[in-house]
């Protein structure tokens, strides 16, 4: 649910020094377990919370009441599973939404752009699921046929990828034999029927592993479907793959390596969707499900140039996925293009009966609607290149040792050339404002609100401490594969050390940025924006809609990418790479915000191109 990119760029705006007073506190207690009056004094102090000596006194038999109410709810062993007892709801003031749902309307047929059956199965495989559906339905293609044929194509490119986690087989083929049989039977369950899909390893599978990418958790199983699971076996979808994500939803890098970008295997697909949008854009799956907290729909289609939804923060039930962040994490399709997405949206969102986050507002999906009536507003500055940040110069003047002066070297040839690439990527930028022009779309230039986002992520981190508390007070920890600073183990006890009172404070903060959004959206529907802007953190805080599609590919003049790939940044393609675009929707605003993607990606069609990866094998292989 979280990029490490995202997560690294909203870092650097933290300062940990108010965040230290409880945990300095418990660490320093004596072996009684007693806090004592210099411990209280000592962590005061290194937390620069000032309190007067004949104050400390009295809070001693407090502190040490509450250590004893701490230690009773760590030995409930309290499962993933469990959500706080609070909600979290992006809605605001007298905001009303559209309850009442109604038939989907497609887009019109000639956009499917089919002739017929195919002559090789194989020839369908990057098609999108409208134009398979329309095959499933027309009995022009089996879903048998289909599904063995993605199996096959999985267990070709996993060893090239490293996408899949467990294969569903037995029942990918129960399903698929069903789906025909009741398409014989007259019986049509809708746009999915008989599409084979792949599901991000978070969400339970009856009989199945469910690993979570992590290290500890290779072979643990829940006994239970996943609600969005349950509702795509009702529209007749096929699960073919329980796929990768990088351990407990941070990046690419799981137990069994790193999931790969399609476009360039030589790099990480990013993540935390990472094999729901590699196996996408490779034509292994029709779809996937991913999820995302803080860009792990966003960056993953980025890198692999699919078309990604991360819907309204409380409209897909996430009943059966691994908890990260109980406010912010959000379920949501990756897809090869927009329809599909809204396909897919169709059949997974609303009330369950369990995720209490969830509101029943309809969806109405109109592939037809007149997408040129709708305001559209765009980010004018974040489009425009900025110079070079430059580092902070140091407060002394003294003589650099030869190894810092060396890293110093070393960092300054790394803003160079990314500045290079942001020169360079540059040109998509000004192409998108070109063609929404020349669609004769009405831009309105706007702004970001300001406001402190980066600050707020340490309710993101809070919350997910407390969702692997276990992990973390049992030492099990250890067993993630990654332990740098920035990973999880580490990141698990800093936010362990977040004052409560900090932590409603930034919720508090959390609901003036939405109410910022909330008077920004009053007067349009959508807002383009770069993908790698301000806005990825901001909306992912407020809860807002976004769907990210390809917006071209880079060149063979493209500069270089790095050699090594830290995941970082989203931007170190190299030639041959996608390039993203991003549209935000008002809340519950996918309709609209979905029908205007489309015009833009039907007038663009970088989503048609699909990766060489034969070519790719080879090249591995030679």
């Amino acid at each position: 649910m979280l990029d490490r990119r995202g997560f690294l760029a909203v870092c650097s705006h933290l300062g940990l020094s108010s965040t230290l007073f409880p945990g300095v506190l418990w660490s320093m207690a004596d072996p009684q377990g007693k806090v004592t009056k210099e411990m209280v004094e000592t962590a005061a102090d290194v937390a620069d919370v000032p309190i007067p000596d004949e104050y400390v006194q009295a809070m001693l038999d407090g502190l040490n009441e509450n250590k004893k109410n701490y230690e009773e709810i760590h030995g409930l062993h309290i499962p993933n599973s469990v959500p706080p007892a609070y909600i979290f709801d992006p809605v605001l003031g007298n905001m009303k939404f559209e309850t009442v749902k109604r038939p989907l309307r497609l887009a019109s047929a000639p956009a499917l752009n089919i002739s017929g059956a195919p002559k090789n199965i194989e020839d369908v495989a990057f098609y999108s699921a409208r134009q398979l559906g329309h095959l499933m339905r027309t009995k022009k293609v089996s879903s048998v046929a289909l599904t063995d044929m993605y199996l096959a194509r999985l267990k070709k490119y996993d060893p090239l990828l490293h996408f899949v986690i467990t294969l569903t087989e037995d029942r990918a083929r129960a399903q698929a034999k069903e789906a025909d049989r009741d398409l014989a039977r007259g019986r049509y369950r809708g746009p999915l029927h008989g599409l084979p899909w792949g599901a991000k390893d978070l969400l339970a599978v009856k009989g199945y592993r469910t690993t979570w990418g992590a290290g500890g958790f290779e072979q643990q199983n829940i006994d239970e479907d996943a609600t969005v699971v349950k509702r795509l076996d009702e529209a007749g979808a096929v699960l073919v793959a329980k796929l990768t994500l990088g351990a407990l939803a941070m990046g690419d890098k799981w137990f069994g390596g790193m999931t790969r970008n399609p476009w360039n295997p030589h790099q990480g697909s990013s993540g935390s969707s990472a094999g729901s949008a590699s196996a996408t854009a490779a034509g292994c799956v029709t779809f996937a499900i991913g999820s995302e907290t803080l860009g792990s729909i966003s960056s993953p289609s980025t890198r692999c140039g699919t078309t990604g939804l991360r819907p309204t923060f409380g409209r897909v039930p996430r009943t059966g996925a691994m908890a990260l962040s109980w406010t912010m994490d959000k379920l949501g399709p990756i897809c090869r293009a927009v329809e599909d997405t809204a396909l897919v949206l169709n059949a997974i969102y609303g009330p369950d009966a369990q995720d209490r986050s969830v509101r029943n507002v309809a969806f109405n999906w109109d592939g037809n609607l007149e997408w040129r009536k709708l305001r559209v507003g765009y980010f004018k500055e974040e489009f425009e290149l900025k110079p070079p940040s430059e580092p902070q110069a140091p407060t002394e003047q003294t003589t650099a040792s030869p190894e810092e002066t060396k890293k110093r070297e070393e960092s300054r040839r790394q803003r160079e050339q990314a500045q290079e690439r942001r020169k360079y990527d540059q040109r998509f930028n000004d192409a998108t404002l070109a063609k929404l022009n020349e669609m004769g779309v009405k831009l309105i230039a706007v702004e970001i609100p300001k406001f402190p986002y980066g600050a707020m992520t340490p309710l993101l981190t809070a919350e997910a401490a407390a969702a692997f508390d276990d992990l973390t007070r049992s030492g099990r920890d250890k067993l993630l594969t990654q332990q740098s600073p920035d990973d999880w183990p580490n990141l698990f006890r800093i936010a362990r050390l977040t004052p409560a009172v900090e932590y409603i404070q930034a919720n508090r903060a959390r609901m003036e940025a939405m109410e910022l959004w909330r008077k920004l959206f009053e007067n349009l529907d959508v807002i383009v924006a770069p993908t790698n802007s301000e806005q990825l953190v901001a909306t992912n805080l407020t809860g807002h809609p976004a769907v990210i599609l390809p917006n071209g590919f880079r060149g063979p003049d493209a500069p270089k990418p790095p050699r090594n790939d830290n995941g970082e940044d989203d931007g170190i393609g190299g030639p041959g790479t996608p390039v993203s675009l991003t549209f935000l929707g008002q809340l519950y605003g996918e309709a609209k915000l979905l029908a205007f993607a489309k015009a833009y990606q039907d007038a663009t069609g970088f989503h048609l191109k699909h990766p060489d990866l034969d070519a790719e094998l080879a090249a591995a292989k030679g």
